[in-house]
């Protein structure tokens, strides 16, 4: 166990590119997504519990997800498992659980981890966490985790780092979050650039300092609640805290901004495990491509995701690149790469009745 270390697991999402499995009352966070008997959320805490002791857990979630974090992650202290009362993204997310660390223990590491991502070669993810954490000892180090690209990917942030050989720390020269297609091309062509995990280590002071340098509307209001935090006034002083920050991203509003970011190489087998088409990646595949996890017969399909309640039988002809998902009241039958229409999915089927997302 690492003695000052704090794990802060953001889990506020709805998992909008899962639907309709994943649904507004349960999102895919608190599914059994990979079929290991542990939900997405369960299987981060355990892998960060050889990291941390549970007292040392932070959960920030959506205040409707309260009980769910609760019954998932048992012996979490209720006290730390801090509820937002609006969505305002990772920015405002991270700033929360940083300033409320630091009323308790302003030496404190921090781990920051989003709630569902799968890690395959988990020693090997130890390794380089340890490595983060003894990097960000000094000089207000922000440390993120990287992963090798293996395509041109728009949607996540890339980091484009100064090759230092032998040196596993590496400095970050720009930070550049979700380019275009064109762009995210010549970053993969480059070399010398990785994807941003969403995995963040640093000492909480230089969070605070570098909220401070880039986002001081946020580190003004937050740092207000020092007063407040681990009293029966905190939860209305959120809701304060919460109505005046704007929405943004911690890539955005620091990430992109600091000359303090450094990069610590993820080769660990990793997966944000951010849409079916991810998740299709991962799993196991029949001789055609494809991950059926349904009573079904396929004829002439390939490259394709088919999940539906086993007591019904499916039978499929001639699809190519297609999920096929029934569950509950919903059945959807798409384009398996189509994750960039999801947003209007689920906003056309909520204007059928809230009972469908």
């Amino acid at each position: 166990m690492n003695e000052k270390t704090y794990i802060v697991i953001m889990a506020g999402g709805i998992g909008s590119r899962f639907w309709p499995y994943s649904r507004n009352n349960r999102p895919k966070q608190f599914l059994d997504i990979l079929g290991t008997g542990r939900s997405l959320l369960q299987m981060t805490y355990d892998r960060f519990s050889k990291v941390a002791s549970a007292e040392m857990f932070y959960v920030v979630t959506n205040k409707h997800y309260f009980d769910l974090v609760k019954e998932q992650l048992p012996d979490i202290p209720e006290s730390q498992i801090l509820t937002e009362p609006l969505r305002r993204n990772t920015a405002t997310c991270i700033a929360y659980a940083t300033y409320k660390i630091s009323k308790s223990d302003p030496e404190a590491k921090v781990i920051v981890t989003p709630a569902d991502h799968l890690i395959v070669q988990e020693d090997k993810f130890h390794q380089k966490i340890n490595i983060a954490l003894q990097a960000c000892e000094g000089g207000k180090k922000l440390i993120t985790i990287g992963i090798k690209p293996n395509r041109p990917e728009t949607g996540y942030g890339y980091i484009q780092y100064i090759s230092e050989p032998g040196n596993q720390v590496k400095k970050v020269k720009t930070f550049t979050e979700k380019p275009n297609l064109k762009l995210a091309k010549t970053f993969l062509e480059s070399g010398d650039f990785v994807w941003n995990s969403g995995m963040f280590v640093w000492k909480v002071q230089s969070a605070i300092a570098a909220f401070e340098t880039h986002m001081p509307e946020v580190a003004e209001v937050f740092e207000e609640g020092l007063s407040f935090y681990g009293t029966q006034e905190e939860e209305t002083f959120i809701k304060k805290a919460y109505s005046l920050v704007k929405n943004a991203s911690i890539d955005y509003g620091v990430m992109e901004k600091s000359d303090k970011v450094f990069m610590v190489m993820g080769d660990f087998g990793w997966s944000d495990l951010g849409s079916w088409m991810s998740l299709h990646e991962n799993r196991n595949k029949d001789d055609s491509n494809n991950v059926v996890e349904a009573n079904a017969i396929l004829y002439e399909t390939q490259n394709s995701y088919i999940k539906v309640d086993s007591n019904k039988l499916v039978v499929i002809q001639g699809l190519d690149n297609y999920l096929v998902n029934e569950s509950e009241n919903v059945l959807l039958i798409c384009k398996l790469d189509a994750e960039k229409k999801f947003r209007v999915f689920v906003n056309d089927a909520k204007n059928k009745g809230e009972d469908y997302v």
